[in-house]
């Protein structure tokens, strides 16, 4: 079994408490890295792209610790919600997902410099929310000050009244997909080259596709050209 000196590099209190969840001992030192949203990805390669920037931010002064980064955008009308820069921007976002069903992602990098570690994933979560009246989105943002959370809402707090049905991880939508973090995790820690191979092919059984699955198929195929030709940039680069 091999054993790391993990660090988490983020702020985020949420992404603590889901970790420390797991019996996992970790530090944590904030990447100062900012995501950059005028750059062209897919949005699955997005989330992935500025976790692993954050990842690599501090392991590069920490090569011989396991040092986890975690970003998490929401979707919706193809548009990549952030966090929110002012309380215009926050009404704005809550406005917009008032009624509708949108897509959380959260992309999540393992990288350990010394092990030669550098892997990076994502998680989708699909979020339903009930109609919002203009005085219900004002006291949110009166009470929460959701400044710090993509799409402007947390659905561990008071807005949890507004959400319909969630579809995938509950705490994907918090900030850290946990149980996938875990498996892994557990890969990298397991002697058995078999299971670590299996696990992190992330080997699925084989099915018929109808129609919308070949659509989710092909904008996958679109999503890992992209992720491809990013990974050899950053080859290139090195």
């Amino acid at each position: 079994m091999l054993n790391f000196d993990i660090i988490l590099a983020s702020a985020s209190p949420r992404r603590k408490t889901i970790l420390s969840q797991v019996d996992l001992d970790f530090t944590i030192e904030p990447s100062k890295i900012n995501e950059d949203f005028s750059i062209d990805l897919h949005p699955r390669a997005f989330c992935e792209h500025w976790a692993r920037e954050k990842a690599i931010d501090i392991a590069k002064g920490h090569s011989d610790k396991l040092v986890i980064g975690a970003d998490t955008i929401v979707i919706i009308n193809d548009k990549i919600l952030g966090k929110p820069k002012s309380y215009k921007e926050s009404f704005a976002m809550l406005k917009s997902l008032s009624g509708k069903t949108h897509q959380v992602l959260t992309g999540v990098s393992l990288i350990h410099l010394d092990l030669g570690i550098d892997f990076t994933f994502n998680e989708a979560t699909d979020v339903s929310f009930y109609f919002l009246t203009d005085e219900e989105i004002n006291k949110y943002i009166d009470k929460y000050k959701p400044y710090d959370k993509a799409g402007s809402y947390g659905i561990q707090d008071g807005f949890s009244v507004y959400v319909e049905k969630i579809s995938g991880c509950f705490y994907n939508v918090m900030g850290f997909p946990i149980s996938r973090f875990h498996k892994f995790y557990k890969a990298y820690m397991s002697n058995d080259t078999y299971q670590k191979q299996r696990i992190l092919a992330g080997i699925q059984p084989i099915f018929e596709m109808d129609d919308t699955m070949k659509q989710q198929k092909e904008q996958e195929k679109e999503y890992l050209r992209q992720k491809s030709e990013y990974e050899k940039k950053i080859k290139e680069e090195q």
